[in-house]
This record gives C-alpha cells, structure tokens and sequence, in this order.
C-alpha cells in the first residue's frame, strides 16, 4: 500500500508539474511578441493548442482555468498586467478561449499513437473554438463601449491574427505528433515502476 501511494504520489507531481509548465508558457507568450507585417507574432493560442495536445483535455483545460484564475486575482500574467477589471477589455474572450481551445485539442488529439491528421484536426478545431469565444466577446465589448465600426474592429482585432495562429497550430499538430509518443512511454515507464514495485512489496 505504501509503495502505491508512492507511486501514486510521483504521478500527481508530474501532472502538477507539467500543468504549471503551461501555467508558465502562457505568461511568458503573453509578453512575447515578435514584430511581423500586419500584426504581431504571438504565441498564445499555440501554446493552449499544445497544451490540450500533450497533456490531454482534462489537464491542458486545468492549466488553462489556472492561468485565467491567476490573472483575474490579479497576478500579472495577462499581457497588461492582471486584475478582475480584465474581464471589461475586448480580448478577455481569447482568455476564455484558451480553455475551450485545449479542451477540445485535448478530446480529440491529446493521446499518443493517434494518425497524424487526428492532430491537425484538433489543432485547427481548438483554433476555431478559440475565435469562437473571442470573436463575439470582443464585438459585444466594443459595442457596449459605444464604438460603432464594427467591420473594422472585426478585422483589424480579430482577422488579421487568425492567418498566423492557424499556422502555428499546424506546427503544433506536428509537434504533438512526434513528442507524445516520448511523453507515453515515460509515463508507462512509472507504470511499469508501480506495478514491479507492488508485485515486489506483495512478495516481501
């Protein structure tokens, strides 16, 4: 019994551990931006994108709900600051986004071994589910703030950013695709750790 709980023990630190790796990666992709013609190179998306994929949809929507969670409280982890008040800015819907977007990477990508179209079309599904949310959050939003050209917040805000996110979600179709198998075989390997450990403990 102990040693399962040991086991046991060790497994909750890497799902802890790799959900506050994208914890992390969010943060950072939120200051991150790389200059490009249009608009800016940003990271976001793929990084929600990638964490549905590796760490399935339960764990990439918690890392996501977590990274949401810390910016309303009001640590600085949102591109300009943090603070309940984000809920009022037209792009906290890509916020809300990103926690549908891993979930539904997650559902339908997030397992090794799968053929490598499965990723893309999660990838580009998490991707639409992102703009599904964050399109009309932000449309209302300017509305409501009394801004009447709506065409033009539509594609300066919303469109102009989606040619380079589907990209690379794309990428990270292909990336997933070749690490999850790297990730599944070292879960396996504390499986494997679990069971000899047990099957030795019931000997003992």
């Amino acid at each position: 019994m102990k040693v399962k709980k040991k086991i046991n023990s060790k497994l909750l630190v890497v799902d802890i551990a790799e959900c506050a790796i994208f914890v992390a990666l969010m943060t950072a992709g939120a200051y991150i931006k790389i200059p490009f013609p249009l608009v800016p190179l940003t990271f976001q998306t793929v990084i929600c994108v990638l964490a549905g994929l590796l760490l399935g949809w339960k764990k990439g929507a918690i890392s996501m709900s977590v990274y949401c969670f810390m910016g309303l409280i009001g640590i600085p982890v949102f591109a300009s600051g943090g603070g309940v008040f984000y809920v009022l800015l037209p792009t906290f819907g890509y916020i809300l986004g990103f926690i549908l977007a891993a979930t539904v990477a997650g559902l339908i990508g997030g397992k090794a071994g799968l053929p490598v179209w499965r990723y893309f079309v999660a990838a580009v599904a998490a991707f639409l589910a992102n703009y599904l949310v964050g399109i009309p959050y932000c449309m209302v939003v300017v509305y409501l703030q009394g801004m009447d050209d709506l065409l033009t917040v539509f594609i300066t805000w919303n469109l102009y950013y989606m040619p380079k996110d589907l990209v690379l979600c794309v990428l990270a179709a292909v990336l997933a695709w070749r690490v999850l198998p790297h990730i599944r075989n070292g879960r396996n390997k504390l499986k494997q750790s679990k069971d000899t450990e047990e099957r030795d403990e019931i000997r003992r």
